[in-house]
């Protein structure tokens, strides 16, 4: 059953690139586009769900016509590519590892996930192929409804494409691993000394907001949620709670309230100035900055530094994984930063601006800096806007 997508041919640069099993022309750099789906297989099932996703596709019914056909299309149309390649598990063993390897050995053919259905398979069987095989994903399509298996294979997309936003944050890499061992000493040193310091000193405090926040609404004193940090390290992180129950299940509801442009497309922040759902002690812990007291236990644990980029949100930091915006994640998470000391609280900065700070301290971050950014947080603890 072949349904072969064949875009509109454009002109490119007639560039010839030699490998051992062809030579072929390569799409300009740049050109290349993700549209529809390639199955390998025979299940009629799978590919009408694929095609009620992607309305396009091909589908082969064997390994090497596969090869046959994605070289084919590359010659026809040099800047198309599918969006996934699902292969059933059917085939041997061999023949997928082989097929594999022609992708991994393409230089444009490579950015595409490889996906295992795994339907059918027994429990060993997958577990050999989680071992052996290795590839980029096994699913279930006969078990898989149609959005999440669409939400995945962005997913995987945005993975492969992190092998090239490595070389994007090559310069900044340099610059933040230069004098590494001595700078990451003397930062955790200062980091643990600090933190624990503060944690037995302000014991006293922690307990009297703890009983006000237990006193004025029911919950846990503490706020703990999952938050992405250097190099998209995922931890849980500590607060005092400052909201009501079930704050975060209102966020659909509230994003008409956005300061920032939830409408525009790419990466999302989320603030609401006036937020409902804080309750009265929480906007003064929130405004004398008192709520991020409890960080200090994840800057004690190592999770979070003194100083660094704020810890996102699990759903904001799903939307920076693009080449322009990872690099703020090659700092460490902080309490304090470089964006709370410059615009911290203020209702009209863009999401862009936001980003390029923290890109900003990422590209310089060191010990000397951090104490200049101390230094200028005590003037910054008390904000202007109810946000």
């Amino acid at each position: 059953m072949d349904l072969l997508f064949l875009p509109k041919p454009v002109q490119k640069d007639r560039r010839v690139a030699r490998f051992a099993f062809k030579s072929y022309y390569l799409p300009k750099q740049g050109t290349v586009q993700h549209s529809g789906f390639y199955y390998i297989g025979k299940n009629t099932s799978h590919i009408e769900k694929l095609i009620n996703i992607y309305k396009r596709g091909y589908a082969s019914e064997w390994l090497e016509s596969a090869k046959t056909e994605l070289k084919r299309s590359l010659e026809l149309d040099k800047n198309m590519i599918p969006e996934a390649i699902i292969c059933e598990a059917r085939f041997d063993f061999a023949a997928v590892r082989n097929f594999m390897q022609f992708l991994s050995q393409h230089p444009v053919l490579s950015s595409i996930p490889f996906i295992l259905d795994g339907s059918g398979l027994s429990e060993k069987e997958l577990d050999f192929h989680k071992k052996n095989t290795r590839p980029d994903e096994i699913l279930f399509l006969q078990s898989c409804d149609e959005k999440s298996l669409q939400s995945k294979i962005l997913f995987l997309r945005k993975v492969k494409a992190g092998g090239e936003a490595r070389a994007s944050r090559a310069k900044i890499e340099d610059r933040v691993q230069e004098n590494t061992h001595l700078g990451h000493f003397f930062k955790r040193l200062f980091d643990i000394v600090v933190s624990a310091a503060a944690l037995l000193i302000l014991s006293p405090l922690f307990l009297l907001i703890a009983l006000a926040v237990k006193l004025e609404s029911r919950g846990s004193v503490f706020y703990i949620s999952k938050r992405a940090g250097k190099g998209y390290r995922i931890f849980s992180f500590y607060k005092f709670r400052t909201m009501h129950l079930d704050a975060d299940k209102k966020i659909r509801e509230l994003t008409h309230l956005n300061q920032y442009n939830a409408e525009a497309s790419g990466p999302v922040f989320f603030k609401i100035q006036n937020d409902p759902r804080i309750t009265r002690i929480g906007n003064f812990l929130r405004n004398t900055s008192l709520d991020e007291l409890p960080q200090l236990i994840n800057v004690f644990l190592g999770d979070m530094s003194l100083v660094g980029n704020r810890p996102l949100p699990l759903y904001e930091a799903e939307t920076l994984t693009t080449n322009d915006y990872a690099a703020r994640f090659m700092a460490p998470a902080g309490i304090t930063g470089l964006w709370q000391i410059k615009k911290r609280g203020n209702k009209d900065m863009s999401v862009e601006e936001r980003i390029n700070i923290d890109i900003a301290y990422a590209s310089k971050c060191n010990f000397v800096t951090d104490l200049w950014i101390i230094a200028n947080t005590p003037s910054a603890l008390l904000q202007k806007e109810n946000v």
